[in-house]
């Protein structure tokens, strides 16, 4: 793992706005860099955190307990092996999600939510091509694999369009148009 490897909590209440403190949320976030050049995001870190912040601050979730997520900034080899070995889909994709395991972790507080690994090459690209910014981009991911590990799902029409309203409304509250109109419409089906 690269030596600027970081992590962040966001129930500490750290702002990287102005130094102004934010009250803390149920939502802890570890944030790895393990792999890939995430360094055209300067601001990648900040971008994790809000998006994160506005999906565990929005009124359908504030209540929840107490958990910790893990965000992998990866790359396209990383997650290509973790979707052939977990999904049998030997390709790369842009994010995946992996809920702890039940009871993961013991009486632990914050009870573990899962893990978040998104693939740099895959992100970068998809942005250029739908012309879309890349911070709005990973801030959508973000967004999508914590409501994976929130146990929401795109399976039917049905499962996608609640997960994409969800998705819509907490990206609006970050200044982000909605991704799904269009012609930069994201189809996040994970197997692109």
């Amino acid at each position: 793992m690269p030596d600027d490897a970081d992590s962040r909590s966001l129930s500490e209440g750290r702002s990287s706005t102005g130094g102004r403190q934010r009250p803390p949320l149920w939502l802890s976030l570890d944030i790895l860099h393990e792999a890939g050049d995430w360094s055209g995001l300067a601001d990648r870190d900040a971008l994790i955190e809000s998006a994160a912040r506005a999906l565990a601050s929005d009124a359908r979730f504030s209540s929840h307990t107490p958990a910790e997520v893990c965000v992998a900034l990866s790359d396209d080899a990383t997650v290509r092996e973790l979707n052939s070995r977990f999904r049998g889909k030997d390709k790369p994709t842009n994010v995946l999600s992996f809920p702890a395991p039940e009871g993961f972790g013991g009486e632990a507080q914050p009870a573990s939510l899962g893990d978040i690994v998104l693939a740099q090459e895959t992100v970068a690209r998809e942005a250029r091509e739908q012309g879309i910014e890349p911070a709005h981009h990973l801030q959508h991911l973000v967004v999508h694999g914590l409501l994976h590990l929130l146990e929401f799902d795109h399976e039917t029409d049905e499962d996608a369009h609640i997960m994409e309203s969800l998705e819509v409304e907490i990206l609006a509250s970050l200044g982000i148009s909605n991704p799904y109109i269009g012609e930069a419409a994201v189809p996040l089906t994970h197997d692109q």
